[in-house]
């Protein structure tokens, strides 16, 4: 069965910088898959290659049966794209309609049906009460719900989001996550990149977590959460590496991290035998303890055990 999006060992090179390298991907009608990892992971740069705005230095990549670089034309027919940020102020003087409405032409909407897809989009996104206003009047969550508009106007078979809910309120970014859920309750297959944790965790059935252009790991947020297989004990301390050393050989130990952020994360079995000893270790050993967390595994879990770093520091220094 062909999958929505297929790549194989996909690969982007800027000179002798390598963005992409031999990326594997699939996704299949419906799924919402997530490109999970910081900004400089190479989500933009996987994106623009399928959705044909790059040319892959090597590898290859089909969206909906068709090659991205033989058949380009036949990809853009069946994508929505949109992208991190439109730059709305060349065209501040414009109305949501008139935007929507130039779109549609771009798009060969045909004329008979124009108007009705039209009115449709701007309704789907809440944005048909303000279709006549100027888009310089628009707040930045309805700018981002105007893009999704423009992206849905000729009803692709893939709607590619890039970021969507970047630099947006948390009111905004909850109306468009529940819209992105409907979406797949209707269907369609939608391809999310972000670097926020809870968005892919909320929205995502499948994913790939990026970082330096390469894929760390694939599955779905369940899996790859169960696959850390710990519980996880965040320790603040003025003394990370002693603490660590300290408690390295102790059986209940599965695995220790010392973070960017000087926490040490401690992965175990069963928390509730552990903490005790955490504190017992601790106090024998002269170390004074800031803070103590208990967590169940997250994503960001996950990709520290991957890579040695924490996703949500990244995010922060992006």
């Amino acid at each position: 069965m062909t999958g929505v999006i297929e790549t194989d060992s996909l690969t982007r090179s800027f000179g002798d910088r390598l963005a992409v390298d031999r990326l594997d991907l699939r996704a299949e009608a419906g799924d919402i898959f997530g490109l999970l990892g910081p900004n400089g992971a190479g989500k933009t740069t996987t994106i623009r290659m399928l959705t044909t705005l790059l040319t892959p230095s090597s590898g290859a990549a089909r969206i909906c049966g068709f090659d991205v670089s033989r058949e380009p034309g036949a990809v853009r027919r069946r994508i929505g794209y949109v992208m991190q940020s439109v730059p709305w102020q060349v065209n501040r003087l414009l109305r949501a309609r008139e935007i929507v409405e130039i779109e549609a032409a771009l798009h060969h909407v045909p004329q008979r049906v124009r108007r009705e897809r039209v009115d449709e989009a701007l309704d789907l996104l809440g944005l048909l009460p303000h279709a006549d206003r100027l888009i310089g009047e628009f707040s930045g969550g309805m700018h981002k719900r105007l893009d999704l508009a423009c992206g849905l106007l000729h009803r692709p078979e893939l709607l590619v989001l890039d970021e969507p809910t970047l630099g947006l309120d948390v009111q905004s970014r909850h109306r468009i996550w529940d819209y992105i859920l409907g979406l797949r309750d209707e269907g369609v297959t939608v391809l999310l990149a972000t670097n926020y944790l809870d968005e892919a965790d909320r929205l995502c059935n499948r994913l790939t977590i990026m970082d330096n252009g390469r894929s760390v790991v694939s599955g779905s947020p369940v899996e790859l959460k169960h696959a850390v297989a710990a519980d996880v004990i965040q320790v603040a301390t003025s003394s990370p590496e002693r603490l660590r050393d300290a408690i390295a050989h102790e059986p209940w130990v599965k695995n220790t991290i010392l973070t960017d952020s000087n926490e040490v994360h401690i992965y175990v079995k069963d928390a509730s035998q552990a903490l005790p000893a955490v504190m017992s270790l601790s106090l024998a050993n002269d170390l004074g303890l800031e803070r103590v967390t208990y967590t169940q595994p997250s994503l960001d879990d996950v990709f520290l055990l991957h890579t040695g770093r924490e996703l949500r520091d990244l995010e922060v220094g992006a």
